[in-house]
């Protein structure tokens, strides 16, 4: 339940399970980021034992903010773990939130396409140091994710409690969809972050086209019609008979995993080497993918511009792609961007 709340005239239902995820009684702490309409949340969980029958052995709340914007949330964090620990040994006892909302409020207006419309280039430097682990655990995995996010297919994240790192493999999954040339975007729906979704988001999710979204459900995977892409751990799947091809890591992935290892080890290397130059891994991550795209459009746009407008084996290696394993993606790619060039790299077939 909503236990309490500023301002009050504010439409919160259902904010209860976004702030607080399945399974959290197996826990002692998490912190969650969601969506309520075009809001954004960050809320901070907390457990504790007590000795009550009425309560069942143990307390539990989560504190939470919302916003028109994610960027920021994480500024709050701290304050909002603190107040949870303070709401479970004083029960009832709200002035600093009060306080808390009267110094920040803002108006929490929903204009058209605002909360949405923000994308995710860069959450500031300390929440930027949770994305390189985040990279690390999908491994050669994260190039199929960087193809799926590109084409703003429906990514699915599942992963039992705690999910506050979940959310930001949400996040990092956005940002491997970055182009910043003008012109690109404009005909296919924005990467979006959902965060954290549940059973009472089923209705919102069956009319999303494009989104990256965690849960803590296990029942989302047998609801095959809300998603596109399903990962499970590391497992990367998809029921999509036309989207298979994109499961198999090709040659020019595998180069492409190598080249971003080895630009890490040479920035690791400049970190030592110069104390003042000091790049964080994270940003080598964000600019490694948006580099990637912007390369690929490019060429996409010479090519749509020039007179034949032949896209050949050539251009698919200058944009880092694998010519026959890449060619499904590419196809999927033209048709999502509206790209007006013809695809002639041959299809192999039997020898």
């Amino acid at each position: 339940m909503v236990e309490w709340c500023l301002p009050q005239d504010i439409d919160l239902e259902g904010v209860e399970f976004k702030s607080m995820a399945s399974g959290s009684h197996k826990i002692q702490s998490d912190f969650i980021y969601f969506r309520k309409g075009p809001f954004f949340g960050l809320a901070c969980f907390a457990n504790m034992p007590v000795e009550s029958e009425l309560e069942r052995g143990a307390r539990m709340k989560s504190v939470g903010i919302l916003s028109p914007s994610y960027t920021l949330l994480y500024r709050y964090m701290h304050f909002l773990e603190n107040q949870v620990r303070h709401q479970l040994e004083m029960p009832g006892h709200y002035s600093h939130l009060a306080a808390f909302y009267e110094d920040k409020k803002g108006v929490l207006h929903a204009g058209p396409g605002r909360g949405s419309s923000l994308p995710p280039v860069y959450w500031l430097p300390s929440i930027h140091r949770y994305m390189y682990p985040e990279m690390k655990f999908f491994g050669e995995q994260i190039l199929i994710l960087w193809k799926f996010a590109l084409l703003r297919k429906r990514i699915l994240i599942f992963s039992p409690p705690p999910v506050g790192v979940v959310c930001y493999r949400v996040y990092c999954c956005c940002c491997l969809a970055n182009v910043s040339l003008p012109g690109i975007g404009g005909t296919i729906p924005e990467s979006k972050p959902f965060f954290y979704v549940n059973v009472a988001d089923i209705e919102s999710l069956e009319v999303e086209v494009s989104y990256v979204a965690c849960t803590t459900e296990k029942i989302f995977e047998e609801k095959r019609e809300l998603y596109d892409v399903y990962v499970d751990n590391q497992n990367v799947k998809t029921h999509h008979d036309h989207l298979q091809p994109l499961l198999k890591i090709n040659s020019a992935d595998r180069e492409k995993y190598r080249r971003l290892n080895e630009q890490r080890q040479m920035l690791l290397y400049s970190q030592e080497v110069e104390e003042d130059y000091n790049p964080c891994e994270e940003d080598l991550f964000v600019l490694f993918f948006l580099e990637q795209n912007n390369r690929i459009f490019q060429t996409l746009l010479e090519v749509s511009a020039s007179q034949d407008k032949t896209l050949t084996a050539e251009h698919a290696r200058g944009m880092g792609l694998d010519p026959q394993g890449d060619r499904s993606f590419l196809l999927d790619l033209l048709e999502a961007y509206g790209i007006d060039v013809m695809l002639v790299i041959d299809n192999p077939c039997c020898p």
